[in-house]
């Protein structure tokens, strides 16, 4: 079954046949969505002006018609069509597609590969590919709901070109349940908040929707239905959420910008996607400490505490109670003052650490335990700073032959206002210091 269907109706007709499949599209232009690679001056539709089809990995989620499309690119360039999955496929299989590959460009006709969950084909496998795409013997689409940069093989993203085909928008659903119900010859017995709610529910999968149709169509009512009596009558699809994927790495991404953008409803949105997801509380937990620790910073240093205070409730309460303590230090970080300051400086003095290798520290400030190290001139010259009327020496305490860097630069808000008073207090003694 392909991914996403929406055409006038098929010529071979069977009410029999899924109603994905009867409205399956005959040309690119039938295609809903994706514009982005379809539309005038877009990557596909360059490629085929040109005659200079090549290699591509498409990129998103269920439902957006990956599969249709690539079928249609081949009806387009008058390639044979071949599918396989990476699921049920193995070397055995991938042999005999490119021998008869081969058999077939002998007689004058390419191949148009399409493999499906290309992501999942091991790093052997995928190497496979590579000198049937050199030497012209396939044409490869694969299909990927997986990040191609972190899942395939930099030989292969290197001879394709990536394109990102992305989720149908309430509009383009609506246009394929307008071209279901004129396929069907019915209108879907639902009032405008329950037709809302329903391409809600398919949440951007086009098969999802057509699915959803099918059922819906079947009903026999005497009234239109609410958005109540359809969710009585239909289970919501859980929402597109893999911790392992991709989905879980850009909701951890949308919560933490959120939070750091001072976002408070926004990041309490995202920390309850990715609870509804399936998302581990603790894993979330542990991300809001480091919120705390990146961004907020020492703007306020209560932060660290209140996050792990509340990390510590959620294991006292367990879920689902547990979850609301979270949620409250997800807004206190979200309203805290901001600050990386301390996060650039541990890298710049990360940096530097590297820079000057083994460097070692000045003799001043060198212990001498012994009297040969006494000798050597350990500790020679240390001012104890509390000996100092203002508790402060102005020493130097980086190597000899460091020049002093700048690492923390505190900010103009919350506590760190107060910490930069007392750091340009202390610039300005050691500058008098050195007069």
């Amino acid at each position: 079954m392909a991914d996403l269907f929406g055409a006038a109706p098929a010529a071979r007709d069977s009410s029999h046949r899924p109603l994905a499949d009867r409205l399956r599209p005959k040309s690119l232009g039938e295609v809903i969505g994706q514009q982005q690679v379809l539309g005038p001056d877009a990557p596909l539709s360059v490629m085929l002006e040109s005659g200079a089809l090549g290699s591509l990995i498409f990129w998103g989620p269920p439902g957006v018609g990956k599969t249709t499309i690539a079928r249609l690119l081949a009806d387009e360039t008058d390639l044979h069509f071949i599918q396989i999955s990476a699921i049920f496929s193995g070397v055995p299989e991938l042999r005999k597609v490119f021998d008869a590959a081969k058999i077939r460009r002998q007689n004058g006709q390419g191949t148009l590969l399409f493999v499906d969950e290309i992501h999942r084909f091991n790093k052997a496998q995928q190497d496979g590919f590579l000198p049937h795409m050199e030497d012209g013997t396939i044409l490869l689409v694969g299909a990927t709901t997986e990040n191609p940069s972190f899942e395939l093989n930099r030989a292969v993203l290197s001879r394709a070109q990536v394109l990102v085909l992305e989720r149908l928008d309430n509009p383009d659903l609506e246009r394929l349940v307008v071209r279901a119900e004129a396929e069907l010859k019915v209108q879907l017995p639902l009032d405008p908040a329950a037709r809302q709610a329903l391409l809600d529910m398919a949440d951007g999968d086009g098969r999802a929707l057509l699915n959803l149709i099918e059922q819906i169509a079947a009903w026999k009512v005497d009234a239109p239905l609410d958005t109540v009596a359809l969710s009585k009558r239909l289970s919501k699809r859980a929402a597109q959420y893999d911790k392992g994927g991709d989905e879980h790495y850009n909701l951890i991404s949308a919560l933490h910008k959120s939070v750091r953008g001072s976002d408070p409803d926004a990041a309490l949105y995202w920390f309850a996607r990715m609870l509804e997801g399936g998302e581990d509380p603790r894993y979330l937990a542990r991300r809001i400490v480091r919120m705390a620790v990146e961004d907020i910073g020492l703007a306020d240093p209560q932060a660290q505490a209140v996050c792990l205070q509340c990390w510590d409730t959620y294991e006292r309460l367990g879920s689902p109670e547990g979850e609301l303590a979270l949620s409250q230090a997800v807004i206190y970080l979200a309203l805290a003052p901001k600050s990386n300051a301390n996060y650039v400086a541990y890298k710049g003095a990360r940096k530097a650490a590297k820079a000057t290798g083994s460097e070692p520290p000045p003799k001043h400030i060198l212990n001498a335990p012994t009297s040969m190290m006494k000798d050597q001139g350990f500790g020679a010259g240390y001012a104890y700073d509390h000996d100092a009327e203002d508790g402060f020496s102005g020493q130097n305490y980086f190597p000899d032959a460091m020049e002093r860097p700048t690492l923390y630069q505190p900010v103009e808000r919350g506590f760190e206002r107060d910490l930069k008073k007392r750091l340009d207090y202390f610039t300005k003694l050691r500058a008098q210091r050195k007069q």
